[in-house]
C-alpha cells in the first residue's frame, strides 16, 4: 500500500518540471535531482536532501505554489522511509494550505487518503476518518467514480474494523446500491454486508446478500471468489437449519472442484481397470500372508493375556500414585497462584506509580513554562529598553537564572521521553567534522571563562561524511564536553574521535572525552549515571547543574545500541568513551558557515494580530513584543470570543494559546476554519509530553511556536505568515 502511494503522489508531483521551456529555476533544478535520486539512483537519503534544498528555495523566492508541491513530495518520501511523523507534518501541511486556497484536486484527495492511511497505522481512529472524509468530499466534487468507490470501500472496512458496524453497513450499503458501473467494488461490498449480518446473528439478511453477491459474480470475471461466497452460503443455511438449501451450495461448490476435461477422465478410468485387473494376484498373495500371520498370532494370544493383566496391575499402581501427585499438586498451584496474584498487584502498583511520576514530572514542567515565559519576557524587554547600568547586571543575572530554568525543564522532558520509549532515531546525512567543530565554537565562552586547554584530535580515515542520528549525537557530546569544562578549571581536555573499524557500508568510530579535573569519588562511579545525581551536595552547590546530562547521555548511546564506559580518579580527572556504528555515505555535503542576516522586520508594520491569551502576564509581554515591531493589537481572553471576534473583523494574524479556559485554542481554531479558512493561526503552548506538533497542525493551525520562547525566533516565524 506504501508504495502504492508513494508513487501516485510521486508522478502527480513532477508534472510541473516541463512547463518553462529553456529554463530552469533553482527549485526545478533541485526537485529535478531529487526526483532522479529517487527514480535513477533509488537514493531516497540524497532525495530528500534535495526536496530540502528546494523547500528553501521555494521560501526565498516567495513561491508559495511550489514550496507546497516541495511539502508533498518530501512528505511522500518520509513515507517511503518509514518516517512517519514527517511524513504526516509535510502532508498535513499541504492539506491545510490547499484546503486555506480551496484547491481541490485529485492530488489533494490523495495527501488526505494518505493522511488518513497513516493515522490508521497509529491507530489513531479519529483523525483517520477526519482525512478519510476531507478525501471522500473532494472526489465526489470531482466526480471520480472508480477511485471514490475504493475509499469508500476503504472507509467501511476501516469503520468494519473498529466494530462500528452501522455505520459500515450504511457505507457498502451505499455502494452495493450505487448506479456506477463497479460491480467488484459491489460484489466486496454485498459480501462484507452478509459477513456483518451473520456476525449479528440476522442470518435471512446474510442469505439475502449472499445471493446477490453470488448472483453478480457469476457475471464478472474480476471480484471476490465465487468459493467464498459459496461456502458463506452454505454456514448461514446450517445456521437456519435448512439442510436442503445447504446441501444444494455444496454441491455447487463440490462441482467447482470436478474435473472438467472428459477425456482426462476417460484415460483415469482405464488406467484403474487396468490395476485392479495387474493387481488380482497381489491380493489373493495378500490374503495367504494375513492367514500366517493370524496363525502366529495365535500363539502369543496366552501370553498377550498375562501382560495385559500385569499392566492393568501396573497402571493401578500408577493412577493411585498420580492421583496423590495431583493433590499435591493442586495445593503448590493454589499457593503459586496466589503469589503470581501479589506479583502481579505489585508491578500494577509499581507501573502506576511509574505512570504517576511521569505525569507529575510532565505537568509540573508544563505548569513552569508560564512562569518562567514572563520571566524571560519581561527580562527581554526589559533589555530592550536601555537600563541603567546599575540595573544591567541584575538583568543579566536574571536573564541567566531564567535560562537556567528553562534548560533544568526540558532536561526533565528529555528523561521522560526517553523513557517512554517514543524516541525516533533517524538515518540522514551529516559531516561529522563540520558539526564537532561547530560544538567546540558553542563552548568559545565558557572555554575562556575556565581557562581551559581544549584539544580536537581527529582520526576519520576519510569518514567525514556519514548516515546516522547528528541530533541525538550532538546531544551526547554537548552534555560530555559541558562536565569535562566545568569541573575542570585552568586544566586541560580532549575531545577524540578515530575510526575503529569498517565493514561493507558500516563504520566505527570511538568517542573520547577527556579531563584533568576534581574526578569522581569511588564509591561514586556506580550510581553516577542516575537521574540527579551529582555526586555530592558540596559539588551541586559549588559547580551547579540538574545532575541530568549523564542520566541523558547513557539512555540515548544505549537507544543507539551501545554503551559508555567512565574511568575517573580524584583530583586526576574523567575519561568517557564510547563506540557507535554509523553508515557510510558518499553523499558531498556542502559546507555552509554563512551567518543569518539581521532582519527589521518592516512587513510585520501596521499589521493586525489577534492575540488569544488568558493569562494576564503573557498578554502583556506578547502584546509589547509585537507592538515593539509597529504591529496593532487586539486581546481576547477566550476562545469563544475569539470565535466571535473573527466572524466580525479581519486580521492579519491570530497568535492562539492552546490552554485556555472554556474551549482551548485547538478547539476555537477548529471553529474558525469553518468560515475563515485563509488568516494564518499560530499556536503559543508551553508544550507537555502528551502535546505534539502534528496534532495541533490538524486542528487548522499553520505553526507551533513554544513558550517561553526565544524573541527572534518568534519574530521570524510571524513574518513567515505576514504577508
Amino acid at each position: 500500500m506504501k508504495k502504492l502511494l508513494f508513487l501516485l503522489t510521486f508522478f502527480s508531483l513532477f508534472t510541473f518540471s516541463q512547463t518553462k521551456e529553456n529554463k530552469t529555476d533553482s527549485i526545478t533544478y533541485f526537485l529535478e535531482l531529487a526526483n532522479y535520486s529517487f527514480e535513477e539512483k533509488y537514493n531516497s537519503k540524497d532525495a530528500i536532501k534535495y526536496a530540502q534544498k528546494a523547500i528553501e528555495y521555494s521560501k526565498a523566492y516567495k513561491n508559495q505554489e511550489k514550496l507546497y508541491d516541495c511539502y508533498y513530495f518530501l512528505g511522500s518520501l518520509y513515507l517511503e522511509t518509514n518516517n512517519f511523523n514527517e511524513a504526516i507534518v509535510n502532508f498535513i501541511k499541504c492539506s491545510n494550505y490547499y484546503e486555506i486556497n480551496q484547491v481541490r484536486t485529485s492530488k489533494v484527495a490523495k495527501i488526505n487518503y494518505a493522511l488518513g492511511t497513516l493515522y490508521l497505522e497509529k491507530r489513531n481512529f479519529k483523525i483517520a476518518k477526519l482525512y478519510f472524509n476531507k478525501s471522500y468530499s473532494i472526489y465526489d466534487a470531482i466526480n471520480s467514480n472508480n477511485t471514490l468507490v475504493l475509499i469508500e470501500l476503504q472507509k467501511g472496512l476501516t469503520l468494519k474494523a473498529n466494530n462500528n458496524l452501522e455505520e459500515a453497513i450504511l457505507v457498502f450499503d451505499n455502494i452495493a446500491n450505487t448506479s456506477r458501473d463497479v460491480e467488484p467494488s459491489k460484489i466486496e461490498a454485498l459480501y462484507q454486508l452478509s459477513k456483518i449480518y451473520y456476525s449479528q446473528e440476522e442470518y435471512d439478511k446474510a442469505l439475502d446478500f449472499s445471493k446477490k453477491a453470488l448472483k453478480l459474480v457469476e457475471n464478472n470475471t474480476v471480484g471476490i471468489s465465487k468459493k467464498k461466497i459459496l461456502n458463506n452460503l452454505i454456514l448461514i443455511s446450517e445456521k437456519q437449519e435448512d439442510y436442503k438449501l445447504s446441501n444444494f451450495y455444496l454441491k455447487e461448490f463440490l462441482t467447482l472442484n470436478e474435473i472438467k476435461n472428459n477425456s482426462s477422465l476417460a484415460n483415469t478410468d482405464l488406467l484403474i481397470n487396468k490395476k485392479e485387473h495387474d493387481n488380482q494376484l497381489e491380493i489373493v498373495e495378500k490374503l495367504e500372508k494375513e492367514k500366517n500371520d493370524q496363525l502366529k498370532s495365535i500363539r502369543f494370544n496366552k501370553l498377550i493375556s498375562i501382560m495385559s493383566i500385569v499392566l492393568i496391575a501396573i497402571l493401578s499402581l500408577l493412577s493411585f500414585s498420580l492421583y496423590k501427585n495431583n493433590k499435591i499438586r493442586t495445593v503448590t498451584n493454589k499457593l503459586l497462584q496466589e503469589k503470581n496474584e501479589e506479583l502481579t498487584e505489585q508491578k500494577e502498583k509499581a507501573e502506576l506509580a511509574s505512570n504517576a511520576r511521569s505525569e507529575f514530572l510532565s505537568t509540573v514542567s508544563h505548569e513552569l513554562r508560564t512562569p518562567l515565559n514572563a520571566i524571560n519576557g519581561i527580562t527581554h524587554l526589559l533589555l530592550q529598553e536601555n537600563p541603567k547600568s546599575t540595573q544591567l547586571n541584575y538583568l543579566k543575572s536574571l536573564e541567566f537564572s531564567g535560562n537556567y530554568l528553562l534548560s533544568f525543564i526540558n532536561d526533565i522532558l528529555e528523561i521522560n521521553r526517553l523513557e517512554s520509549n517514543t524516541i525516533h532515531i533517524e538515518r540522514i546525512n551529516f559531516n561529522l567534522e563540520e558539526l564537532i567543530q561547530n560544538i567546540r565554537e558553542s563552548f568559545n565562552g565558557f572555554i575562556e571563562q575556565n581557562n581551559i586547554d581544549f584539544r580536537l584530535e581527529l582520526d576519520l580515515e576519510n569518514h567525514k561524511n556519514l548516515l546516522g542520528d547528528p541530533t541525538k549525537l550532538s546531544q551526547i557530546l554537548i552534555n560530555l564536553i559541558n562536565n569535562s569544562i566545568k569541573f575542570t578549571k585552568n586544566g586541560k581536555v580532549t575531545l577524540s574521535v578515530k575510526t575503529i573499524n569498517e565493514e561493507n557500508d558500516t563504520v566505527t568510530l570511538n568517542f573520547i572525552i577527556q579531563d584533568n579535573g576534581i574526578g569522581i569519588p569511588e564509591d561514586k562511579i556506580a550510581n553516577i549515571f542516575d537521574s540527579f545525581s551529582q555526586g555530592s551536595v558540596e559539588i551541586n552547590r559549588t559547580y551547579g547543574g540538574t545532575g541530568l546530562g549523564l542520566s541523558i547521555v547513557k539512555k540515548i548511546i544505549e537507544l543507539l545500541g551501545s554503551e559508555i564506559h567512565l574511568e575517573s580518579k580524584v583530583n586526576e580527572g574523567t575519561k568517557l568513551y564510547f563506540d557507535l556504528n554509523f553508515g557510510k555515505s558518499n553523499a558531498e555535503i556542502i559546507l555552509n558557515h554563512e551567518k543569518k542576516k539581521v532582519t527589521s522586520y518592516d512587513n510585520l508594520k501596521n499589521k493586525t494580530v489577534l492575540l488569544v491569551e488568558d493569562n494576564k502576564i503573557n498578554q502583556m509581554i506578547t502584546k509589547k513584543m509585537v507592538e515593539n515591531k509597529g504591529m496593532v493589537c487586539t486581546i481576547i481572553d477566550n476562545g469563544e470570543e475569539a470565535i466571535v471576534e473573527m466572524q466580525n473583523n479581519t486580521f492579519d494574524l491570530v497568535l492562539m494559546d492552546v490552554h485556555l479556559t472554556g474551549i482551548n485554542g485547538t478547539e476555537a481554531t477548529a471553529e474558525i476554519r469553518k468560515f475563515d479558512t485563509t488568516t494564518p493561526i499560530i499556536a503559543l503552548t508551553a508544550i507537555s509530553l502528551n502535546e505534539n506538533k502534528e496534532t495541533l497542525l490538524s486542528f487548522g493551525m499553520n505553526e507551533v511556536i513554544t513558550k517561553p520562547f526565544n524573541p527572534e525566533y518568534f519574530y521570524s516565524v510571524i513574518s513567515d505568515y505576514v504577508v
